[in-house]
């Protein structure tokens, strides 16, 4: 089913159209009619099956042009990445309804910035629940002309402690409203959720398709934050892919990589979709002649690109849809040619994200360490070891042995002439180096993390049934923090410490007091216990191993780093 055969606009047929959409996805195809006639939906669908166009253009469609001052749809999402890319889609399908005012709102951005964007007549919200409400209580979000409340990711949301939220949220709203939730799975908590807050919901169960890619490698490493560039560099100088594909999932960011990548002596040239086409028809006759080797694009720009005999691919950035990856790693391993792609990935979420990908397309990415200076060196030698045995098979010309001879009768010894050259090529190499190693991301457990840590005392503990990944959860949320940057997390009776950052503690205390977590109101402090408590502890590394492993990625030798749940949620609507 093409999407200009549903009941659209015009004005959002043409956005869709400029997106380049045509036919729908099954989530799609099954939901979209049902949400624009009103009905309450349940989706289950898994990430990257087009959910977000499946909510996103009923909901932009529902805004009514004369109550375009008043908040209409309110979208729930898990972790403020989400939110962040799913307003962005949203502006998107925006593009000719000026009256269409999308806005995020979650924890660990400006408040006043939210607030004005929220005057000056957000009318689709799309936030974490904890921030959307701060945003009710301060009466800066108001409900009352409420007509859908999107729940995105339902199972993940209730898994971090946000139904207290989601169920304060939906109460508050005074009327009857359209409900649609969307998650994963369906545990007892969903239904229960289900059951209260929507009428006779129609269940769209989309089967899970898995898609294999043959004759590619695919690997993934984890790298610190901000330094995605610096381990780039040092996997193209190891490997050195004759061509190569690096994707980025924004212009901008295709544009400082491509900037980068030159600074660091690479011949590299960027594609997205604000080039002319003059610049983009110079930009791929330079790749496909091989006068540069890195392209560096985005998925859109990208596509209805043939270019053969590319021998790696690198997802700077995790692809936003499943079928993206696929496109991608499938630029390599053409013509029954072997193929390698790279991933590059800097927290929790990236790594769930890879996880859906491998599980998706039934392959399994392997994690690597990413090389050192030394191994680098060692590689680029076998390499010109076995350039030097390919090249001695060829005819040399007289004028080089010529020329050899003449440095011999001057004193230079053939080993000398061989060394000094092969010295000029690793010399050239340790040049487009990053100038510092890449520091290894936070290892929690039994090693220490490498910054300055202290504890901050949270008033609620194992009486108020908390666990682990509600106070982390919290945490993300309220914070904007990577779940990777706290530490140990001590569950008591009565109150929890957490091990924060000392450069951040304030900010987290400040940021993490009076909110609510699993419905109850905490006060947050700087920890001054001494000694061992006497109380039952709840200690978060014991229960590691309760948590679900990506097998994907074991590595022989290497234990994975732990890595906090990012909150995910999921609502649904009362009438």
């Amino acid at each position: 089913m093409h999407f200009n055969e549903l009941n659209l606009s015009q004005e959002l047929i043409m956005a869709v159209n400029d997106l380049g959409y045509e036919e729908m996805t099954e989530i799609q195809s099954k939901s979209i009619p049902l949400l624009l006639e009103g009905a309450d939906v349940i989706g289950r669908s898994n990430t990257g099956t087009g959910k977000t166009a499946a909510f996103g253009i009923p909901a932009v469609e529902s805004i009514e042009s004369d109550m375009s001052r008043f908040l209409q749809v309110l979208i729930l999402c898990p972790t403020r990445e989400l939110a962040m890319q799913a307003c962005d889609e949203l502006k998107k399908f925006a593009k000719y309804k000026k009256w269409v005012k999308p806005v995020a709102v979650y924890g660990g951005a400006s408040m006043e910035k939210q607030i004005y964007a929220l005057k000056r007549g957000g009318n689709i919200v799309v936030g974490t629940p904890g921030r959307v409400m701060d945003h009710i209580r301060r009466r800066t979000l108001k409900l009352d002309n409420i007509k859908t409340v999107i729940l995105d990711e339902a199972d993940e949301m209730l898994n971090m402690g946000f139904r207290e939220d989601i169920e304060s949220i939906l109460n508050d709203i005074p009327h009857e409203h359209q409900t649609v939730l969307f998650s994963a799975t369906m545990p007892p908590e969903i239904m229960n959720i289900t059951k209260k807050y929507q009428n006779d919901p129609v269940v769209i169960k989309i089967a899970a398709k898995y898609k294999t890619v043959d004759l590619i490698q695919q690997f993934c490493f984890e790298v610190a934050m901000g330094r995605k560039t610096d381990a780039l560099k040092l996997l193209l100088a190891a490997y050195q892919p004759k061509s190569s594909m690096v994707f980025c999932n924004t212009k901008k960011m295709v544009d400082e990589l491509t900037e980068a990548l030159l600074g660091g002596g690479f011949k590299a040239v960027g594609l997205h979709g604000d080039m002319k086409q003059s610049q983009r028809t110079q930009v791929m006759n330079s790749f496909k002649s091989g006068a540069v080797s890195i392209l560096v694009a985005t998925d859109v720009a990208a596509r209805g690109i043939d270019v053969n005999g590319i021998d790696a691919v690198f997802n700077y950035d995790i692809p936003q849809d499943n079928e993206y990856y696929i496109h991608r790693i499938g630029r390599t391993g053409r013509a029954g040619h072997t193929g390698v792609a790279y991933t590059l990935v800097s927290d929790r979420r990236q790594l769930n994200e890879l996880k859906d990908i491998s599980r998706y397309t039934k392959a399994e990415i392997t994690q690597m360490e990413l090389p050192e200076k030394d191994d680098i060196i060692d590689i680029r030698l076998q390499s010109i070891k076995t350039d030097i045995t390919e090249l001695l098979s060829e005819n040399i010309s007289e004028s080089a042995y010529e020329l050899v001879e003449n440095l011999e009768n001057s004193g230079i010894s053939p080993k000398q002439i061989a060394a000094a050259l092969i010295n000029k090529q690793l010399k050239e190499l340790m040049d487009s180096l990053p100038e510092f190693d890449i520091p290894k991301p936070i290892r929690r457990g039994k090693n220490k993390p490498a910054v300055n840590t202290v504890k901050v005392d949270i008033s609620i503990g194992r009486n108020q049934r908390i666990a682990p990944n509600f106070i982390l959860g919290a945490l993300v949320d309220a914070t904007g923090m990577s779940g990777r940057e706290f530490g140990k997390i001590d569950i008591f009776d009565k109150h929890t410490t957490v091990e924060v950052p000392e450069s951040e503690s304030d900010y987290v205390i400040d940021a993490m007091n009076f909110i609510k977590i699993n419905g109850h109101q905490v006060e947050v402090k700087l920890y001054e216990g001494k000694g061992k408590s006497t109380e039952r502890r709840f200690d978060r590394d014991k229960n590691d191993n309760r948590r679900k492993r990506f097998d994907k990625f074991k590595s022989a030798g290497r234990k994975r780093p732990e890595t906090h749940p990012e909150r995910k949620r999921h609502t649904k609507k009362r009438h």
